[in-house]
């Protein structure tokens, strides 16, 4: 009888414990300032908002096929990506050990002994025959979450985890603008390439017009000097861009987790198409971008820890029990006569620690602060990024424009300078800075294009890509999405 008002006794008290509060302020995301739109630049206009779009595969947009091969191998094979994925599995783990802490820990104890004890010096004989004594008993340890330290580790290690996840995806998104970056740099790499290389055609037929010309003595050496020095001058280059051709393949190969001499890609003809972005209202960035979802949930993680520290000033409750069978000897061990059981409680209070645990809790608020001014420069500077990247965009459209014209202009000016020089109304030197300008327009106009794709890159990685905050804590999408 006495038993069962005692497992009623113990079954109420911890329904109680069970209803503890939780010290320690609760999270709340801080407020930033956020404009309602981004700044718009005089000629040139944002594309409307296309539901959010780009999303998933954002690199589909720019219509080159190498970046469709390859994209996809950077969530899989790159290494930066796969060690961010480890530390988020980490990170999962240590939720699952934190929760751990909610429950008792239940165990079970057996034990058996066999002795041979001496007779007393009273009674014939030297020893007691052999006996066998054991033991089997059950056990269980609780400390209940009275004051929520528990919850608020285990709020502090899911924010945590989040911030894994969020690290992953952040990791994820950056690999992959990086490859989009150096296929866009390859591909103008052989643009250029073919550039040179047309240049290079045409000195030679330049070359061979003036050397006739000084075989007949119409045009003095110094001329064919002039044509042959532009010639060698175009060849060098065309050489060196190998070099940097080279590195290009080698950063891809690494970049999709390959050893560089393994990866092979051909010369390309064309440069990947200029997408227009829809870019959205600010506000979307503080969803989309996995960096500043990283810094909100340190910035919940740290709130979680002031709590963990407030705890540290109440005591700590640890209740036991225990029940099994005891008998010596062993023979009828499981027999109710045998039957024993044990409750237990322990409490544990510092009483004076000299103020280690006001300074923990301080420390705790001051690296909250911390977190908090982090993440609203995580946002401003997201919001700086996008803005560059338009500012840019819009740029770099209007410079577009006149580098065409001027590549035009450039080009008629090279073909009317070399026929007058032909007609002999001017030297060739004229002939030759002619040629070298239509050169320089033609490569500035490939480097304007390349920004712009570049830029374009760039803004689709600092809106966030095709990622979103709803993911986050959604463990069996990330694993079926590797």
């Amino acid at each position: 009888m006495n038993m069962k008002i005692s497992h009623t006794a113990l079954a109420a008290t911890l329904a109680l414990l069970l209803g503890g509060c939780m010290v320690g302020p609760d999270y709340h995301r801080p407020q930033v300032p956020v404009s309602t739109q981004y700044k718009p630049l005089p000629g040139w206009s944002e594309a409307a908002p296309a539901a959010e779009a780009p999303k998933g595969d954002w690199w589909t947009v720019f219509n080159d096929p190498l970046l469709n091969q390859l994209e996809p191998m950077v969530a899989v094979s790159n290494q930066t990506v796969r060690q961010s994925y480890a530390n988020y599995q980490e990170a999962l783990a240590e939720v699952q050990v934190a929760r751990s802490a909610l429950f008792p820990t239940i165990g079970v104890t057996g034990s058996a002994t066999k002795q041979r004890t001496a007779k007393s010096s009273s009674t014939s004989g030297n020893f007691r025959p052999i006996s066998t004594s054991g033991s089997l008993e059950g056990n269980v340890s609780w400390a209940p979450d009275l004051w929520g330290k528990v919850r608020r580790t285990l709020e502090e290690n899911k924010a945590t985890a989040q911030a894994s996840q969020a690290t992953l995806a952040n990791a994820t998104l950056s690999e992959q603008v990086a490859l989009a970056t150096a296929v866009i740099e390859l591909r103008v790499n052989d643009a250029d390439t073919d550039l040179l290389q047309k240049t290079v055609d045409e000195y030679k037929e330049y070359l061979r017009v003036v050397s006739n010309q000084g075989v007949a003595g119409t045009t003095p050496p110094s001329d064919v000097i002039l044509a042959r020095t532009q010639l060698e001058s175009a060849q060098s280059s065309l050489i060196a861009l190998g070099v940097a051709r080279a590195q290009y393949v080698h950063a891809i190969a690494v970049l999709v987790g390959k050893n560089p001499e393994d990866l092979d890609i051909a010369h390309s003809t064309g440069l990947p198409a200029l997408p227009t972005v829809p870019v959205g209202v600010p506000s979307s960035l503080l969803q989309r971008r996995p960096d500043i979802a990283v810094a909100e949930r340190q910035m919940a993680a740290q709130n979680a820890a002031i709590g963990v520290a407030v705890a540290a000033y109440y005591p700590n409750i640890t209740l036991s029990a225990a029940d099994g069978f005891s008998q010596s000897p062993l023979a009828g061990l499981l027999h109710l006569a045998n039957h024993v059981w044990s409750l237990g409680a322990n409490v544990d209070e510092t009483v004076f620690d000299f103020g280690q645990r006001h300074g923990e809790v301080a420390a705790a608020k001051a690296a909250y602060d911390a977190s908090v001014a982090n993440y609203r420069n995580s946002v401003l500077t997201g919001f700086q990024n996008v803005e560059d990247d338009l500012s840019g965009l819009s740029i770099l459209s209007q410079q577009a424009q006149v580098q065409d014209a001027l590549v035009h202009d450039a080009t008629q000016g090279a073909q009317i300078a070399f026929n007058e020089y032909q007609a002999g109304t001017v030297d060739y030197t004229t002939a030759a800075t002619a040629q070298a300008t239509q050169l320089s327009a033609q490569q500035s106009a490939l480097s304007v294009q390349q920004q712009r794709l570049l830029d374009t890159v760039s803004l689709i990685g600092d809106l966030g890509g095709g990622w979103s905050a709803d993911e986050l804590d959604d463990s069996k999408k990330t694993a079926s999405a590797r």
